[in-house]
């Protein structure tokens, strides 16, 4: 620093969005305030603001460009901070009050202390008041107030009031939360904009429409009566029996073989796992299905216990993170977004995936296919992710001319005069065929890899028949000529289709 003395930073609280709400302290600030920021427009109280001939910019914009809150809330600090750093004075204005779920505040409390500028705190009439008001209750009965925005892993265990149920997704988020603990019958009630007239709206409903309704805003919470809270979720098999079974087994007076386990020594069992799932699925038979399921759950949960012991994330992470996921990627379902058929969903996922904090690290369209993958599979996977940036033939009878070409060059490398390098072309070419016959597969909707999984189970169908008709006949199969073979392979296709 230049020496130069640095600024001051006032932050007011907006109160729960009547005029009312806003103290005569917090009012005074503002009206004699030079430069005023407010973390959101998009509060009543800020419209009313306006008409008293008071303005400033807002940090709306940050919401739209940053990854997450924590990002916005950390560049709101660090903008305000460097702002009151050059010697300015300045008023931040945050909704209800500032120390009541308000992140932003925290971090430049913290920012004043570690840079040395005065921070001046003065509060308003906050939501939750008027929410407890609005309810009837008392918060020193027993209540936990919780961010919608950031659930902790446990249930409270008594009555809650959840903030910051600003849309549908997040209701759905935090619906998806409390159905971890709670009855989907369980009522809950709702409260809009509380104490505002003409805004306020509350709704006393079971939790399992939390996110069905289409009037929440930013003013919203939920309330969770203490009477019912705590009540177990009607679930006859949870995961933690699951959990605690494979860290027993993990333990010291668990299993040798459990124990020894790694991330890396485990990756051939999920890929056993999988294709035994594969197989039940293709069996139709669903007590296979249930126990192969089980088998490649078990994979997941011995995955989620080694990390856990390694400090790293748990099961619970697991499923928060890909429940958040699903919840993310389906704005038609859980958001406002609105989509016409299929193809817009897959669009709106794609786009989704590019914001996603993880994508942002790639630098190929063809990043995040998994090395691993069987290789039709990864093929086709691969020139899917390559037409999305243009690199397509027009349509599937280009595709088919380019089939032809390829099998002509390895018809001549086949027929062609033997050399050390032969064997290598033939595989490379034989490779393009394949390439190609994967990508056609793509173009007329067919999963490439189903296709050669359905093909082999039926050459193993038909060739375990032609083997029990041979050996019922008292014939064995090597002391049949080709066309002996050929003449049962033929029945075979008829009697097993």
């Amino acid at each position: 620093m230049s020496g130069k003395k640095s600024g001051k930073l006032t932050i007011v609280g907006l109160g729960y969005g009547a005029p009312e709400a806003l103290t005569l302290g917090a009012f005074k600030v503002l009206q004699e305030a030079e430069t005023v920021f407010f973390r959101t427009h998009e509060h009543p109280t800020v419209a009313w603001l306006r008409e008293q001939g008071i303005s400033g910019e807002s940090f709306d914009h940050f919401y739209e460009e940053a990854a997450d809150f924590e990002s916005v809330y950390r560049q709101i600090a660090e903008s305000l901070s460097q702002l009151v750093l050059t010697g300015k004075s300045l008023v931040y204005a945050v909704p209800g009050s500032p120390w009541v779920a308000e992140k932003s505040v925290r971090l430049l409390v913290e920012k004043g202390e570690e840079l040395g500028f005065e921070v001046q705190v003065i509060t308003s009439v906050g939501g939750l008041d008027a929410v407890y008001e609005r309810l009837k209750i008392d918060p020193t009965d027993g209540l936990s107030i919780l961010d919608g925005l950031d659930l902790p892993a446990t249930y409270p265990g008594q009555a809650l009031l959840i903030t910051q149920v600003y849309s549908r997704l997040v209701a759905s988020q935090v619906k998806l939360w409390l159905l971890e603990y709670l009855d989907g019958e369980q009522e809950i009630t709702v409260v809009k904009a509380a104490g505002v007239d003409g805004e306020e709206r509350i709704a006393t409903v079971p939790l399992y429409e939390l996110d069905r309704l289409d009037w929440l805003d930013h003013l919203t919470s939920v309330y969770v009566p203490a009477a019912e809270a705590g009540q177990a979720a009607s679930c006859a098999y949870p995961m933690d029996p699951l959990v605690e079974v494979m860290a027993k087994l993990r333990s010291e007076e668990g299993c040798p073989w459990d124990r020894k386990q790694t991330h890396e020594s485990l990756k051939p069992y999920m890929l056993e796992e999988s294709y035994e799932v594969w197989d039940a699925i293709d069996s139709g038979n669903p007590d296979k299905l249930c126990d192969e399921l089980g088998d490649l759950l078990l994979q997941v949960v011995f995955h989620a216990q080694i990390a856990s012991e390694n400090h790293q994330f748990d099961m619970n992470d697991v499923v928060e993170a890909i429940t958040s996921k699903l919840v993310r990627r389906h704005p038609h379902v859980f958001g406002k977004t609105k989509v016409n058929g299929v193809k817009d969903v897959m669009v709106n996922w794609e786009a989704i995936k590019k914001q996603e904090k993880h994508t942002g690290e790639r630098h190929s369209a063809l990043d995040g296919v998994p090395n691993h993958l069987a290789g039709l599979a990864k093929a086709q996977k691969l020139q899917s992710k390559a037409a999305k940036v243009g690199f397509a033939w027009p349509n599937w009878k280009s595709v088919w001319v380019k089939l032809q070409e390829e099998l002509a060059e390895l018809e001549e490398v086949i027929s062609g005069p033997e050399s050390p390098r032969q064997k290598q072309r033939v595989e490379e070419e034989l490779g393009d065929v394949l390439l190609v016959l994967a990508n056609l597969a793509r173009y007329i909707g067919v999963e490439a890899e189903v296709a050669v999984n359905t093909a082999i189970a039926k050459f193993e169908r038909r060739f375990r028949w032609l083997e029990e008709q041979v050996s019922s006949k008292g014939q064995k199969m090597q002391d049949l000529s080709l066309d002996e073979l050929l003449k049962w392979w033929a029945k075979s296709k008829e009697a097993m289709n």
